[in-house]
């Protein structure tokens, strides 16, 4: 896979982090404690990148943000970022909530609504709760900015539906198509953060190919959940009561190079 200049914020990365957030564990967890970086502290590290000239960056990755005012800066650094590279890629994780829960202030929602998406180039929502709402969910999004889509999480009688689409130019009809996952039964952490990691690397290797990119990044999914969910079991934990920590490093090779064992399905 090919590593583009990334800039992340929430999540770590090579060549650019900076932590949106410090809590002791992650937010899906039933009780989090920490700081949560503000819009001004923000400003303030991107202004130290531009001091030493280093704002040259093909995308800009967001995940879990906390509050408004960070939000609020973020729109100002993709602005900025934009103005040296006008080409930049914004993948937007808008991490609000999960199962019916906001765990982020409500006046987020606005913010991402109404700011956030116009300027997206893709964008990675989840709770969805049937597969015609996610197809039309798809096209709302559309229509007012990202030329990418995936909601990555449709729980339908058990079994999980990733549902994809891209509008390659603007005023035509996007193309879609969904992805059938097994659920595993057990809940883990992290995820999301994962999937839209490797949803921006793969699309990135290939920009007109979602359906593949979207392919790659659930086989390496899965394969990197099968593998945790065998090592807690083999340890004896009863993994239905607790949140797993996923086996990353020991998945690697799944990431660099998964065998994909799910396929995307086109709507026609």
């Amino acid at each position: 896979m090919v590593h583009p200049p990334i800039l992340v914020l929430a999540l770590p990365s090579d060549t650019g982090r900076v932590n949106t957030v410090q809590f002791e564990n992650s937010a899906g967890y039933p009780t989090f404690k920490g700081q949560v970086l503000n819009g001004e502290q923000l400003w303030d590290l991107i202004e130290g990148l531009e001091a030493n000239d280093l704002l040259y960056y093909t995308h800009l990755l967001t995940g879990y943000i906390g509050s408004v005012s960070f939000l609020n800066t973020v729109l100002k650094v993709v602005d900025k970022l934009r103005s040296v590279n006008p080409k930049l890629k914004y993948v937007c994780d808008p991490v609000m909530g999960d199962e019916g829960k906001l765990y982020v202030p409500p006046e987020l929602v606005a913010v991402y609504c109404e700011k956030v998406v116009p300027v997206a180039s893709m964008l990675t929502p989840n709770y969805i709760t049937s597969e015609k709402d996610g197809q039309e969910a798809c096209n709302i999004l559309h229509a007012a900015g990202p030329s990418k889509v995936v909601i990555t999480s449709i729980n339908i009688d058990g079994t999980l539906l990733r549902i994809g689409s891209h509008q390659k130019e603007k005023g035509q009809s996007p193309e879609q198509f969904k992805i059938v996952i097994p659920k595993i039964p057990a809940y883990f952490t992290e995820t999301g953060d994962l999937m839209t990691a490797l949803l921006l690397g793969w699309s990135n290797k290939y920009p007109n190919d979602l359906d593949k990119a979207a392919e790659l990044a659930v086989s390496s999914v899965q394969a990197l959940l099968l593998r945790t969910l065998a090592d807690y079991q083999k340890a004896g934990y009863y993994c239905q009561s607790s949140s797993l920590e996923i086996r990353l490093i020991q998945s690697q090779d799944d990431i660099r190079n998964p065998e994909v064992k799910y396929r995307a399905k086109r709507y026609v």
